[in-house]
């Protein structure tokens, strides 16, 4: 299918060149108050994990700016609100414990991007801290943090992902529920798919 493949760093570098010294000594290791004050207004956060065969997978997270907690410059907590229940991103934190982070901000071009190491917690103390409209979290990641840097903003220019007015039509598109409905093929019709999938979203967010 792909013809002409790039199967070296020597040929990708080639093609390419070599990162500028900012783009290099930017990253540190551990989060200072600049990460943390991003982290802190930040309702977003992708989550990406790999399973022990390399298999990958990408979970979106959010809530109110500050649900991701910081807790000290070397670790962070992300609670599990509700969800499909298939785990994905939890099953491959058991096998292959590390993980990427992008957090956004809505209207902030840059990203922030950490990466390090995940675990499952059931620590109460931290679920209790965690808790939001009432309800506490079953479960939070908790990431031990290794390398940090902020991205820059040149995806979200090009995207023009902040700009309203040059967002693309998106009338022609199926529903959700039309798209779950022709993958999954349920005993229901579309329009009553649609009906849960809208009660899931006004009843079962936390």
């Amino acid at each position: 299918m792909f013809r002409d493949v790039v199967t070296s760093e020597e040929a990708l570098r080639a093609l390419v060149g070599t990162p500028s010294d900012l783009a290099i000594k930017k990253q540190i290791g551990a989060l200072d108050a600049h990460c943390r004050d991003f982290i802190a207004h930040a309702p977003f956060v992708l989550v990406a994990t790999a399973n022990p065969a390399g298999q990958c997978d990408v979970s979106p997270k959010g809530d109110a700016p500050g649900f991701v907690r910081v807790l000290d410059e070397r670790h962070l907590a992300i609670p599990d609100r509700p969800g499909n229940k298939r785990l994905d991103g939890m099953r491959n934190i058991l096998g292959n414990p590390h993980v990427g982070l992008i957090f956004l901000i809505p209207g902030r071009r840059e990203t922030l991007r950490v990466n390090g190491r995940a675990c499952i917690t059931r620590d109460e103390e931290l679920l209790a801290s965690m808790e939001a409209q009432g309800k506490r979290p079953l479960l939070a990641i908790g990431v031990e943090v290794e390398e940090v840097y902020l991205h820059c903003a040149k995806a979200f220019i090009r995207s023009s992902l902040w700009q309203p007015d040059r967002w693309p039509s998106i009338g022609h598109l199926p529903s959700a529920a039309q798209m779950f409905w022709d993958a999954a093929k349920p005993a229901c019709t579309v329009e009553e798919l649609a009906r849960h999938i809208d009660e899931g979203y006004a009843k079962r967010l936390y």
